[in-house]
């Protein structure tokens, strides 16, 4: 844990075969990180574009494109949970996740019936199974986590998406499950959207205030295996700087997942007191100033989700075309 006097975490939001027995290690000797994410994005450029895969893939010329990519990406997956086995083992957190197909994201069968099969090819107990937080997304977490399988809930951009995770966790909770489960809040991707639509006064805030709003609502739930976890927090452009989004989420309980640079950038000069809990009355009032300049948050929602969704299809077909 990097801050443990208030339980924050930092996890690493990358993952490349050579890189996992280099700084990754290196990352988690010095303390900094605890745990690791991919996506379909991530796995896209490391496998098309680091020579570290060409041996394996030159195995699995047999094999269809797709098993192909769930070798490669179980083989990476495998590798990083032994590396982070002993913090689990100690209850420092040290999972590391993997996505389902994306092309599943409204298939709660197909989601099970998926993870069951990766996490048999993984054979580690620290893996979270990334599922994103649709509809067919909530049913399927309400039974992997049942099943005792740890889920990181992915995609989350609105409360109600966060309210239906934390039904989902809490149903499988109360038949007896003791399974951790992260729910992956996405935030820059607000400010992006709206900054250039917005007043000066309101810019570089959406992202904050909306996760501050849930991350109110997990705390608030209080559920016994659930963290929020603040995800798509690397600034893209020099509007602010690199560990804005970490310094400004800053909560107890809590992580974040982000790239190499913008870890490293915190841990340089970030400021490292917490920010959140925020008021939920100064949230609200943050929003009412949203929606007096146009802004219909319901809208946006439904806009980031569907444009992630559609971003990690993506990337995941390209990977599935180049192989």
């Amino acid at each position: 844990m990097y801050l443990p006097d208030i339980g924050f975490s930092l996890w690493l939001d990358f993952i490349e075969r050579d890189f996992l027995q280099s700084t990754f290690k290196e990352l988690i000797d010095k303390k900094i990180i605890n745990g690791a994410t991919s996506n379909p994005a991530i796995f896209k450029e490391a496998i098309l574009n680091s020579p570290a895969y060409k041996e394996q893939l030159a195995r699995l010329q047999e094999q269809d494109p797709k098993s192909r990519y769930e070798a490669l990406a179980a083989k990476d997956i495998q590798e990083a949970a032994k590396i982070l086995l002993p913090l689990y083992e100690k209850g420092d957190d040290g999972f590391i996740s993997i996505e389902v197909d994306p092309r599943l994201a409204n298939d709660a069968a197909g989601t099970i019936k998926e993870a069951h099969r990766l996490l048999k090819m993984i054979d580690m107990p620290n893996v979270m199974i990334k599922v994103p937080a649709t509809e067919a997304g909530f049913e399927a977490m309400a039974e992997l986590v049942g099943d005792g399988i740890h889920v990181n809930a992915t995609l989350v951009f609105s409360p109600k998406q966060a309210i239906g995770c934390l039904d989902a966790f809490e149903k499988a909770l109360a038949n007896g499950s003791k399974a951790k489960s992260v729910i992956s809040i996405f935030v820059s991707r607000f400010d992006r959207k709206l900054d250039p639509t917005l007043p000066a006064a309101l810019r570089g805030k959406t992202g904050i205030m909306n996760a501050a709003r849930i991350y109110n609502i997990i705390q608030e739930r209080n559920l016994p295996h659930t963290r929020a976890l603040f995800a798509s927090t690397s600034v893209k452009g020099g509007d602010y700087p690199a560990y804005y989004y970490i310094s400004n989420l800053l909560a107890p309980k809590s992580i974040n997942t982000a790239p190499l640079a913008t870890i490293e950038a915190f841990v340089e000069a970030g400021e490292k007191e917490p920010i959140l809990p925020i008021p939920n009355e100064e949230i609200d009032k943050f929003f009412d100033a949203l929606s007096d300049n146009g802004v219909d948050m319901q809208k946006v929602y439904d806009q980031l989700l569907q444009e992630g969704l559609e971003a990690f299809e993506i990337a995941f077909e390209e990977i599935l075309k180049e192989l």
